[in-house]
């Protein structure tokens, strides 16, 4: 029987990755980045200018911070209508306690069907750092196999990014179960 520790990932390798060569975690220095062919990551002030979203070619919106709060993004299908720009919003909180993972399925499936007809999508929280980070990663695992660690890397070189512990953990552990799947696929 296989030993399973030694394919677990922990939050502190995690945070290695995110940080930079001074080992400090650093805000993103721009509003937006494309971080994958067709997925831009931003923040909150690019979300609210949907005819530039137009201009760069965006098709479809995921809001990770769709709500009312101070933590929240108050847009939703109706701020977009007249641009013609898909909405999907998630009603998440940056938060170490806050279940995202509920949210990778949901997420990833949006991204993927915007990406299948040849669309650009925005996912976005506040910042730009840690929840919308937190399900491009989580869609890099689920739909092109990438284990976390290349997901974390794949997106940091592209963007300063820093999910929350709680989201990191959600990620380690949706690794943990894309593994034992494959490893599963690969015994049958």
């Amino acid at each position: 029987m296989l030993n399973t520790r030694e394919y677990e990932v922990s939050v502190e390798q995690l945070n290695d990755l995110l940080r930079d060569e001074n080992g400090d975690f650093r805000l993103p220095s721009k509003p937006f980045s494309e971080v994958y062919p067709g997925i831009l990551l931003g923040n909150e002030s690019a979300a609210m200018e949907a005819s530039r979203l137009r201009r760069l070619g965006v098709t479809h919106i995921l809001n990770a911070a769709e709500g009312q709060s101070d933590m929240h993004v108050n847009t939703g299908p109706g701020f977009y209508a007249e641009s013609a720009i898909v909405y999907h919003g998630i009603p998440a909180f940056d938060t170490d306690h806050f279940d995202l993972s509920v949210y990778f399925k949901e997420a990833s499936d949006f991204i993927e069907r915007a990406l299948a007809m040849k669309g650009k999508v925005y996912v976005h929280c506040q910042k730009g750092y840690s929840r919308s980070a937190a399900l491009v990663i989580a869609h890099l695992m689920l739909r092109h196999r990438m284990d976390v660690r290349a997901a974390v890397a794949a997106v940091r070189e592209k963007r300063e990014i820093g999910p929350n512990d709680g989201f990191l953990r959600q990620l380690c552990q949706l690794n943990d179960t894309l593994e034992a799947e494959e490893r599963l696929n690969n015994s049958a």
